[in-house]
């Protein structure tokens, strides 16, 4: 039997819609939240944890979320990219990381389990660019303009 001209591409790339969900990386802490169908009603629960990984793979891609719940007992969930149980992602906390993948959190207890966050630096603008001796010179000669004008 031939194909019907479907090459791999095509055929993992089927069903993908476009999401608008705020982007994250792994070691990011964020909430999805999920709708969950219970008898005849339907409510969205929220699953907030750290991004332990992401998998890349067109339609198949996915994301393992890790939280501690009650009694210290953790839960991972991992949850497809293209799931129409995800009503929206949000970024609650940037973590700093640097490996792709961070099974070795499973191994750790407390502060040693925690992922640290990331720090957004300000740019403060023109103080930056002016050297500080530019700064005086300009400071003192205001000075003596005032100092002049007043005598």
């Amino acid at each position: 039997m031939k194909a019907k001209g479907y090459t791999k591409e095509t055929i993992t790339n089927v069903g993908i819609s476009s999401t608008s969900f705020s982007p994250f990386e792994v070691g990011d802490t964020i909430a999805v939240h999920l709708r969950v169908k219970e008898g005849d009603k339907e409510r969205i629960q929220v699953f907030q944890g750290d991004v332990i990984a992401i998998k890349h793979t067109g339609a198949s891609s996915s994301f393992t979320v890790r939280k501690i719940g009650a009694h210290s007992i953790s839960v991972e969930r991992i949850i497809p990219f293209h799931s129409p149980i995800i009503k929206d992602i949000k970024v609650v906390k940037r973590g700093d990381v640097r490996r792709a993948k961070l099974y070795y959190i499973r191994d750790r207890v407390g502060k040693s389990a925690r992922i640290k966050e990331k720090r957004e630096h300000k740019a403060t603008g023109v103080e930056k660019s002016i050297p500080k001796d530019t700064i005086a010179v300009q400071t003192g000669t205001q000075e003596a303009e005032t100092l002049a004008a007043k005598q």
